[in-house]
């Protein structure tokens, strides 16, 4: 169904098409994204919270357990210089067993505590990030046609899935690492200085030059992983389009085609993931050089105070320890700042579809629509999809209760926009539509929709069974009722012979039975719905003659008593329609019955003529009409 509206940015990407339109694809749906920053840290920070304290047990137990693990940590190094000082050194055995036996617990419950603390942010994390992402579903269903218009698919997946999936990390990891570096830098630095200001000092030092070499480092590695990420997002789009495009690459014989642009993808990520992680491999081995810089230095200046007499040996042990968990904490800090300013600007393009508001929204005094009639009227609709640009031109009919109107026309004429604005999945400009009698506007959204049955040209299938997708249309249908209406619409004949019948599970995109095929399920899924008004897309278009046949036998029982608007390109399809409706331009330019608007020899008999050109003496409405 052709849209007769300016485009969104394209994509060479083939998507699956929306509801009623060609929604815009994106490449890579779920590729990683370059490092971003946030436009306002405080309040997606603030909003972070409000989702975060609703774990305020788990919080606190975090908190109590980081405290816990970071004073535990703190005590060995104390208890080994103890043990140096007042038994090694003396030769008291007995007394370095029980502090030995002291570290051994000490060293234990802290490895217990660290992994508690890891188990219950997790838990804490995963429940906040799962709230964020129920709120940002439910707020993508909420939202209207227009909004999925102007995004591309990918970047609404990697918004559901990247975005949100940076925050969880963060949080499950980033909260305790953070924490808990934050307390041992703090702890470290406090019990270093009560132990000995002096050599405090000294092993102080070498932090400047750590600080500076994973500045330079990470400034390096950020911008490495930037082109690593747009890199492999670039590769994914390309093995997304080829796999979903496979039929028409095989078709054209474009296989080495595929496979150098495949290679040229593919070198570009080597290289770039190369200059990533070379230096980020150097953050190990430079931390591990300032280190030892700096075990050295407080050894050596140590063994000087200690000949003199201005420390023992067994503080000087204790420092040496000190000192290296003093750099490490600081080391995490600064890898782990990149990384949160990434998490902060996932979750604020997460919060800023979760503050979209909904275009279609019900008034406040909706009202509700129970029993339809089925009379629908368009009063001087006007329409456009992008301002300026109208689609719609004071189009004005009047569907009576029962009857079948076609809508007939070139492509982008308009004809899909005139069933878009009926279920309203946008709204007018100006003029009214009137549903028995009843602005639409005024009535509930949802009750609308449910009271109509749409069967589209492009069918769409959701994962699950043949039972499920046929149910769909009325998920408190009973297996006899799926079943009736699959015999209704034909389909029963096919599914019986499928393996698993009726239970038989569906593929991704149903690809596993015929184009056909899905359209009798979408046939049938319409019937299940029983609506009070259908709305048919072509909807024979993709089956052969004989189904076909079938299908329209269907269709008129179905369409018994009922209000039909149907979409037409083969225009041997809609004779018997009460009314005909050409539409060019985003007008109605000529209106009748079968009959009529060939006697008129007007635009409708032109088309009509054009589709049966060389076959006059076959239609016998065509000598009538000469």
């Amino acid at each position: 169904m052709a849209q007769n509206r300016p485009s969104p940015q394209s994509s060479s990407l083939m998507q699956p098409r929306g509801l009623m339109g060609r929604g815009p694809g994106g490449p890579g749906g779920h590729m990683m994204r370059p490092v971003e920053r946030a436009k306002d840290v405080r309040g997606t920070l603030r909003r972070i919270w409000d989702y975060l304290k609703r774990q305020k047990a788990a919080l606190l137990a975090t908190v109590l357990l980081v405290i816990a693990s970071s004073g535990l940590a703190l005590l060995g190094p104390y208890l080994m210089g103890l043990a140096i000082d007042h038994y090694i050194i003396v030769g008291d055995l007995a007394g370095l067993a029980r502090v030995a036996l002291m570290m051994i617990a000490v060293y234990a419950v802290a490895s217990l505590t660290a992994w508690l603390e890891v188990y219950v942010m997790t838990n804490a994390s995963q429940a906040t990030v799962r709230d964020m992402r129920n709120d940002l579903f439910i707020r993508l269903q909420a939202l209207s046609l227009r909004f999925f218009d102007q995004r591309t698919h990918g970047e609404l997946m990697s918004r559901l899935t990247n975005d949100v999936e940076m925050v969880s990390m963060v949080l499950s990891t980033g909260v305790t690492m953070f924490l808990s570096a934050l307390l041992s830098v703090v702890g470290v630095g406090t019990v270093m200085l009560l132990l000995n200001y002096r050599l405090a000092l000294v092993s102080l030092i070498t932090i400047p030059l750590m600080m500076a070499l994973t500045n330079y480092i990470a400034k390096h590695t950020r911008r490495g992983f930037q082109e690593q990420q747009e890199s492999l997002g670039t590769l994914n789009g390309i093995i997304e389009e080829t796999v979903t495009g496979q039929r028409v690459v095989k078709a054209y014989a474009r296989e080495e085609e595929a496979i150098a642009k495949f290679e040229v993808a593919n070198r570009k990520l080597q290289r770039a993931a190369t200059y990533a992680r070379t230096f980020a491999g150097t953050v190990g081995p430079m931390s591990n050089f300032v280190n030892n810089l700096s075990f050295a230095v407080v050894a050596g200046v140590g063994g000087w105070m200690a000949m003199g007499g201005l420390a023992t040996v067994g503080t000087i042990a204790a420092f040496i320890s000190y000192a290296q968990r003093f750099s490490r904490p600081l080391n995490e800090i600064a890898n782990l700042w990149s990384t949160i300013q990434s998490a902060i600007a996932g979750a604020e393009r997460v919060f800023e579809i979760i503050d979209q508001v909904p275009e279609i929204q019900d008034a406040p005094d909706a009202l509700p629509l129970e029993q339809v009639q089925g009379d629908v009227v368009f009063d001087d609709v006007c329409f456009a999809y992008e301002p300026g640009v109208p689609v719609l031109k004071h189009v004005s009919l009047h569907a009576a209760p029962g009857q079948t109107v076609a809508l007939v026309g070139p492509t982008g004429a308009g004809k899909t926009t005139i069933v878009n604005l009926l279920t309203r999945f946008y709204d007018i400009e100006s003029g009214s539509i009137r549903v028995d009698g009843h602005d639409i506007r005024t009535l509930k959204k949802d009750d609308l929709r449910r009271t109509l049955g749409i069967v589209l040209q492009d069918t769409f299938l959701f994962s699950g069974t043949v039972m499920d997708n046929i149910r769909y249309g009325r998920l408190d249908a009973t297996d006899e009722e799926v079943i009736a209406a699959a015999k209704l619409a034909n389909a029963d004949q096919f599914i019986q012979r499928l393996p698993e019948g009726y239970n038989e599970p569906l593929s991704e995109r149903a690809s596993n039975i015929s184009q056909g095929q899905r359209q009798l399920l979408a046939i049938a899924r319409a019937i299940l719905a029983n609506p009070g008004i259908l709305i048919l897309d072509e909807a024979t278009s993709s089956v052969d003659t004989r189904t076909e046949k079938h299908i329209q036998e269907a269709m008129l029982r179905l369409m018994t008593g009922r209000t039909s608007f149907v979409i037409a390109h083969r225009l041997s399809t809609i004779r018997e329609a009460d009314q005909i409706l050409v539409i060019n331009n985003g007008e109605i330019i000529e209106r009748g019955t079968h009959k009529e608007l060939l006697a008129q020899k007007g635009f409708y008999y032109n088309m009509y003529m054009s589709q049966f050109k060389g076959q006059r003496h076959l239609v016998p409405e065509l000598q009538a009409a000469d």
